[in-house]
């Protein structure tokens, strides 16, 4: 039944109020609004698995491991390859993906200041290519996450307009709970009816996959607003960080070197993470970060076993082999750790494919949520706005044989028109 309402003219024709116009225009002003929520729970979605798209579209990211696969490279070993790979190049870090069907990452830089990312598979140490400086993956990320917009003075305002809609996102949320009354009867009797009519139909599914998708929805909803928080906390200044200025190695551990010497006497990587693991058992290191400078330390880390939404981090002497500072999360506020887990709760990308599949699933099923509901409003406003058009052009049109019409000369000498 449609929600057009109208008042009678004293010709008897259908009038239409102004507040139906106005709400008519409303109805239309929303639809870009969430055309927009929708294009972001669509990129979203895609972003969740591109890294498993670049993986099928890039043999070279592939960790391929051969029959007689035996135990990954060492840190040692990877450097060893790239140096003998290229000569010229310094190897500033090494990451191992969190799946094992990846290969692991090598950055390098040359002296002319250019960078390289490498593939490089962990049982053959073979160099397998290179990642492009802007593949897939940065570019769904970077359309999904700020617009592709540019950074100037802090975050972009492409970052805002996006996590911004996490507003609506919640609210709708909160709404449709209240609106529907008893929800939860729709996790023990689901009813979606395809014979009916287009509109039952998407009205259905809009109920169902609100209903199934309660929880990722708050989960995205919460974490997209603390993104808008973030940028507006850096861009004034305010962090919540504990880890105090930035260390350096003490200038009496940095050894003189004499005039042939081309590289600092640093102990090697595998001995920096052996220091790490002995000290800390249960650490799993899966990057490193090599000095930058004669006086900066390794950074070794890698996901807590203890908590995997963080990663944790050590800085060692590449000297000595000190442990300098720690980054774990014993070391961490409670602030921290929770404004730490926002984006691995809203990307998913901390367990592994299972995980990351899970999100995907939610992620379609979120984004033709609200594809439904753009469904279900667009019919609503097409039928209520031709209903105000009908209205409006019959008050235009006379009406025939009507003494309503007919002129007050005409009654008074029983004139016909």
């Amino acid at each position: 039944m449609s929600t057009y309402t109208s008042t009678k003219s004293m010709t008897g024709k259908p009038r239409t109020s102004r507040a139906k116009i106005w709400f008519l225009v409303h109805s239309w002003m929303a639809m870009p609004i969430w055309a927009f929520v929708f294009f972001i729970c669509l990129t979203g979605t895609i972003a969740t698995v591109s890294q498993e798209i670049v993986w099928l579209a890039d043999p070279a990211s592939r960790a391929n491991p051969p029959a007689q696969a035996g135990p990954l490279l060492s840190f040692d070993e990877i450097v060893a390859v790239v140096n003998e790979g290229h000569p010229e190049a310094i190897v500033e870090s090494i990451s191992r993906p969190v799946k094992s069907q990846f290969a692991l990452t090598a950055r390098i830089s040359y002296p002319d200041f250019t960078t390289r990312t490498l593939y490089i598979n962990p049982y053959t140490g073979i160099i397998q290519g290179e990642s492009a400086r802007f593949d897939f993956r940065q570019f769904v990320r970077g359309l999904h996450g700020w617009l592709l917009l540019p950074w100037t003075n802090g975050y972009s305002w492409g970052w805002y307009l996006v996590s911004i809609t996490a507003i609506p996102m919640l609210v709708s949320l909160v709404t449709g709970l209240v609106v529907y009354k008893r929800f939860w009867r729709g996790f023990l009797r689901p009813r979606l009816r395809f014979n009916v009519s287009a509109r039952v139909f998407w009205g259905d599914f809009h109920r169902l996959a609100g209903i199934w998708s309660i929880p990722f929805i708050a989960i995205i909803s919460i974490t997209s607003i603390w993104f808008l928080l973030q940028g507006i906390l850096q861009d004034n200044h305010i962090s919540f960080s504990t880890a105090g200025p930035p260390i350096y190695v003490d200038r009496a551990d940095v050894p003189q070197l004499d005039t042939n010497s081309q590289t600092p006497p640093f102990i090697s990587l595998d001995e920096a993470t052996a220091v790490v693991e002995t000290a800390f058992p249960d650490f799993q290191a899966s990057f490193v970060s090599m000095p930058w400078n004669a006086y900066a330390h390794y950074r070794i880390g890698g996901r807590s076993v203890g908590y995997p939404l963080l990663f944790e981090e050590v800085s060692i002497n590449p000297y000595n082999g000190n442990i300098e500072q720690t980054r774990r999360i014993s070391d961490l506020s409670w602030l921290e750790i929770i404004t730490g887990s926002m984006r691995p709760l809203h990307t998913g990308d901390f367990v592994g494919l299972s995980l990351k599949l899970v999100y995907f699933f939610f992620g379609i099923l979120l984004t033709m949520m609200v594809f439904s509901g753009m469904m279900i409003w667009t019919k609503r406003t097409f039928r209520d706005t031709a209903a105000v058009l009908r209205a409006r052009k019959a008050n235009k049109q006379p009406s025939k044989g009507t003494d309503a019409q007919m002129p007050a000369y005409a009654l008074q000498k029983g004139e016909k028109l």
